[in-house]
């Protein structure tokens, strides 16, 4: 039995986020929160809500014991790109791209 967490349209670049889902892909959950507050990344707090949530879900399962939960998997990808534009030298505009990302966290329950 697994359960999952998404959060859509995080305006964080995919490859932060995947800098520090690397850190707690196939951790225990506690271990992965312990690595998550004492990361010093934008990111951490961000994913640190959406494990919380993914726990969560799993709690309303009768069949999974929230206890023997780990992260199965976790991946980050890109989301639409807000463009704005950057007036550059000699009358050029320069485009700026916002970056956002989708991040999914799912817990399974060790064997």
């Amino acid at each position: 039995m697994e359960a999952r967490a998404v959060a859509r349209y995080i305006r964080v670049s995919p490859s932060k986020v995947k800098i520090v889902l690397d850190l707690i892909r196939g951790k225990t959950i506690r271990e992965a929160l312990s690595i998550l507050r004492f990361t010093r990344r934008a990111t951490s707090s961000i994913i640190e809500k959406v494990l919380q949530s993914a726990v969560a879900n799993a709690g309303q399962n009768p069949d999974i014991n929230v206890d023997n939960l780990y992260i199965k998997r976790a991946f980050a990808n890109s989301g639409p790109m807000l463009k704005r534009i950057r007036p550059m030298a000699m009358g050029r505009a320069g485009i700026i791209r916002h970056r956002t990302s989708h991040i999914t966290i799912v817990v399974a329950e060790k064997k």
